[in-house]
């Protein structure tokens, strides 16, 4: 038996990568786009955009309500009114912030709290 195979003739010829960025064969027959990006499925090349030009999102309008207040008054956590609630903390922690939610959060969050659902105004404020 002659084991004397050398380590580059059994592994695959490896691709190496150009200064634009895209991978050729070593033989140079690979399939490259002319603009140097990446193929799409529809045939277009797409790039990335730019580093600095990352899209604004307008700032939410965060509405108060007196649901952090209320968990307080009752000695509650917030794990302890998500677990109740049957939401998770994340869900509870943005409500108390101000940030909108469903309705089915808002009606969790009051039978959580011990409060009847003609409780939400004066929890959650007037609905726009």
């Amino acid at each position: 038996m002659d084991h004397d195979v050398k380590a580059t003739e059994a592994t695959p010829p490896q691709r190496s990568s150009t200064n634009d960025g895209t991978a050729s064969t070593p033989t140079g027959k690979g399939k490259e786009s002319a603009g140097g990006g990446k193929n799409t499925t529809d045939g277009s090349s797409a790039k990335a955009p730019p580093s600095g030009a990352t899209k604004k999102k307008k700032p939410r309008k965060l509405k108060p309500n007196n649901v952090r207040k209320l968990r307080i008054d009752r000695m509650m956590s917030k794990a302890e009114l998500a677990r109740r609630a049957n939401l998770s903390v994340l869900t509870i922690d943005r409500v108390e912030k101000g940030f909108g939610c469903r309705m089915n959060t808002k009606r969790k969050i009051l039978e959580a709290l011990g409060l009847s659902l003609e409780d939400r105004v004066r929890v959650f404020g007037e609905e726009e």
